[in-house]
């Protein structure tokens, strides 16, 4: 892998011929394109599944003034792509973004575009520690915001695969560990208690994200912490 410096105004992400161009912490670097086996795992499959039935959905349930209406929405709503140039995603796409987790879930999908013309706030305190005895994480999150008393409304809650200690960067694989669920007569307290999706043990280093889907349809960006596990 090799790190470069691109002439200022320019910028590169994908792939081109035998290369992959991309940029982390470090800065942007490109390194050679390998093609990647495909386990078909059960998570990939309900991946693509998700995605596949939300196209075939745009296509021939959603009616031209819900799809109308999605486009409006993300030309509304900004978004950072790969290499962090503003955007703006179509309305297809944000209707994939916005649908994929809950219908992954065994969730509702929602099929009416949000008329708030944001996304959903990450969450802004998430606090995790974890124990090797128990395998359960404690995840703390901000009980105050209005997603934790509306109906229809998840925060999304996802664990890495266990890693050294001394490892600082990582993006994946993660897994869901679970939901904490909007609930209008009994919202949600902090903390709550989810099992870790991999074994792990004492000082393995853990990463833990969340986003949060309002009950419009609204997805936030992903909040995300590490820490090391506890005994």
């Amino acid at each position: 892998m090799a790190l470069v410096v691109l002439p200022e105004g320019q910028q590169r992400s994908g792939k081109q011929g035998g290369m992959v161009w991309s940029h982390n912490a470090g800065g942007p670097y490109v390194r050679n394109r390998g093609i990647p086996t495909n386990p078909n795992t059960d998570r990939q499959i309900a991946v693509r599944n998700a995605m596949r039935t939300l196209s075939i959905a745009w296509n021939t349930i959603l009616t031209q003034a819900e799809r109308d209406a999605w486009e409006v929405y993300g030309a509304n709503v900004s978004w950072k792509n790969r290499v962090g140039a503003t955007i703006f995603l179509g309305g297809l796409n944000q209707y994939v973004r916005s649908n994929s987790p809950l219908l992954i879930n065994g969730l509702t999908r929602i099929d009416a575009a949000p008329t708030s013309y944001l996304l959903a706030a990450a969450e802004e305190d998430l606090v995790v520690t974890a124990s090797e005895a128990t395998q359960v994480a404690s995840i703390a999150f901000d009980d105050s915001p209005d997603w934790v008393d509306e109906d229809g409304a998840y925060q999304f809650v996802y664990g890495g695969l266990p890693q050294n200690a001394s490892k600082k960067f990582f993006k994946g694989p993660y897994r869901l560990m679970g939901l904490i669920s909007g609930d209008s007569s009994t919202p949600p307290t902090t903390p709550a208690s989810l099992a870790w999706p991999w074994p792990f043990a004492e000082n393995n280093r853990l990463w833990c994200q969340t986003r949060i889907i309002r009950a419009d349809g609204r997805l936030s960006e992903f909040a995300q912490t590490n820490f090391l596990g506890g005994a």
